[in-house]
């Protein structure tokens, strides 16, 4: 009889979404569609494949840190994942070519002014804006492309365009060199190692990371005031990774080195005869689990609400018995399920792991990022001053941190919000984005072109791909009827013309999410993909790697509790928010 009423309500609830449905049927479907993209989704673009090489010949030293160029996670084939490997695919390889007879049709600087162009701001108000800038500090972490010095296009103005520039030039993205007589797509380089290592932290060259180390009890170097040594070569912090530097970024790049640093301390008080070595190597795999932690089960349950992903989120990284359970019975980190993907057995599925360009298109979320922001005091509230965008990036972002304190600055962004991932919220500043090194660009438009550029499908064929239905009409594309008309007139009524990122900011979202649902197929598929193909996540996050302070350590801590240790001020703010990502209290004025 219970398999007779499961049958049944399995029928009923046969044609509804996987988001529409209860808990349990939700969660099966969500299994069942990871499952399905991890079997079709994965694609290794090497040539030639990776060479494979003894583990036992793996120097110790190796197995149990984290390498600055990313080489050894996987000690089989050495240099899966690091520095200067390609980004794979989640399509298949057939239908990732450019299409160069379409590449600027329609115009990106078209899509950009007519679809992009944020007339109001759309504010996302579930979110603080933190969580733009910690969206950003994990990029900076995962992927860059190299651009090319010499190979240049123009991408062709907008009529009546009010551009500046008689043209708007950027570089192509640099191929990496395919092998004589290659059949493959084109395929690039990612400067940044391939896993979840906090690259941006800790630099992924030997160069950039020494000269991060005091050399002293495992330290990262910070000035006696609590922020970064700046460079007086190019005026900005000192720190792993700067590129699109702000002071979102210099927040939370600050942020995790006193979190490192206060690591090593704890470290060296309970290892008293540590090296340096011994000391960075440990804090640096505790600090970057702690970071992925966060991410997994704080900032993603916080832009996608949604009861299921939430749950999902925390299987992904305790599984469904829990954090205490799965202590008591470790027998069932071999199932995934139950025992959750950190600490279980890594596999990566059907490819080597790599991020994919499909990865980066749907991580294109710079809505999030507002035109202006007003910095408060957390004492008072008062109102201290508010700045545009570019006035807080690039080498002016010293002069913000040494002007306001970084317990105002986490304060002020905790209290407003950011913008809503949609059509016609892109940032106006970034459109009309001039850098530090003379260049000017619509990053919008190079956002659309770079999809296009790399072969990313637009976004019916995107979907196709996926496993989902393509949408049919402009009507079923979008729920808001002016953006129907808007979008049909740039794409000349072509619905498979349609790119990508337009698409994943027109289509309509459920309840409780923050992007896409298509965008998120890639992220359920790449989000556990990151821990379990990870060695240190997976294999090795055990107390002889991580010590048992460290496991505990990781176990303890989240976001919230980080700024309160760092920034003690912030408590009042923080009081009865149980995510640092939700909006904050504000302190109130006192009257005059």
């Amino acid at each position: 009889m219970p398999d007779d009423l499961f049958t049944r309500i399995s029928k009923r609830l046969k044609d509804r979404p996987w988001y529409e449905k209860p808990r349990l049927f939700a969660m099966g479907d969500l299994l069942e569609i990871r499952n399905q993209l991890r079997e079709k989704n994965l694609h290794d673009t090497e040539e030639p494949p990776l060479q494979e090489q003894d583990p036992s010949a793996a120097d110790p030293a190796v197995r149990a840190s984290r390498t600055v160029d990313g080489t050894f996670n996987d000690l089989r084939y050495p240099t899966m994942g690091a520095v200067g490997r390609r980004f794979g695919r989640n399509m298949p390889l057939e239908e990732v070519f450019p299409d160069s007879a379409n590449l600027l049709i329609p115009s990106p600087r078209v899509v950009s002014r007519e679809l992009m162009t944020r007339h109001e701001f759309q504010p996302a108000s579930i979110l603080n804006l933190l969580a733009a800038a910690w969206i950003q500090f994990m990029v900076h972490d995962w992927f860059v492309h190299k651009r090319s010095a010499t190979d240049t296009i123009d991408l062709p103005l907008a009529p009546g365009d009010d551009w500046s520039d008689p043209a708007m030039r950027i570089p192509r993205t640099e191929l990496d060199p395919a092998p004589p007589n290659s059949k493959r797509p084109p395929a690039y380089v990612n400067l940044n190692s391939h896993w979840w290592d906090s690259s941006q932290i800790y630099g992924g060259d030997p160069v950039t990371a020494g000269k991060l180390r005091t050399q002293v009890d495992g330290r990262l170097r910070i000035e006696p005031t609590g922020l970064l040594p700046v460079d007086p070569e190019s005026g900005l912090s000192f720190t792993g990774f700067t590129d699109n530097w702000w002071i979102g970024l210099a927040m939370l790049h600050t942020l995790f080195t006193l979190e490192h640093n206060h690591i090593c301390d704890l470290l060296a008080h309970q290892n008293p005869g540590w090296t340096d070595d011994q000391l960075f190597t440990k804090a640096r795999l505790i600090n970057s689990a702690l970071m992925a932690k966060i991410h997994t089960i704080e900032w993603t349950p916080a832009i996608v609400p949604h009861p299921i992903i939430q749950l999902g989120m925390q299987v992904n990284w305790t599984g469904l018995a829990g954090e205490d359970l799965q202590d008591a019975l470790a027998f069932l980190d071999d199932q995934e399920i139950l025992g959750g993907i950190v600490g279980s057995k890594a596999d990566h599925h059907t490819a080597p792991y790599s991020l994919t360009e499909e990865f980066v298109s749907v991580y294109r979320m710079h809505p999030l990022i507002p035109d202006d922001v007003a910095f408060h005091s957390v004492a008072t509230g008062r109102h201290l001053e508010s700045r545009r965008l570019d006035e807080i990036s690039g080498k002016r972002t010293p002069a913000i941190t040494e002007r306001i304190t970084m317990p105002d600055l986490f304060y002020s962004f905790g209290i407003c919000h950011p913008g809503a991932v949609r059509l016609h919220n892109y940032p106006r500043l970034l459109q009309n984005l001039r850098r530090d090194n003379g260049e000017h660009l619509d990053l919008a438009a190079v956002d659309i072109f770079r999809d296009r550029e790399r072969g990313v499908p637009r976004y019916n064929q995107f979907r196709r791909l996926l496993g989902k239905s393509p949408v049919k009409s402009f009507d079923e594309l979008t729920d808001v009827p002016e953006w129907r008309k808007q979008i049909k007139d740039v794409y000349c009524g072509d619905l498979e013309k349609v790119d990508l990122m337009t698409g994943l900011y027109a289509e309509p979202l459920p309840a409780g999410f923050g992007f896409s649902e298509t965008a998120f197929r890639i992220f359920i598929l790449m989000a556990s993909r990151r821990l379990k193909s990870d060695r240190l996540f997976t294999d090795d996050y055990r107390p002889e790697v991580y010590t048992e302070f460290g496991l505990d350590y990781i176990k303890k801590n989240t976001m919230l509790s980080v700024l309160r240790r760092h920034h003690p001020q912030l408590g009042p703010a923080l009081s009865g928010v149980q995510n640092a990502f939700h909006p904050w209290k504000k302190t109130t004025t006192p009257s005059e």
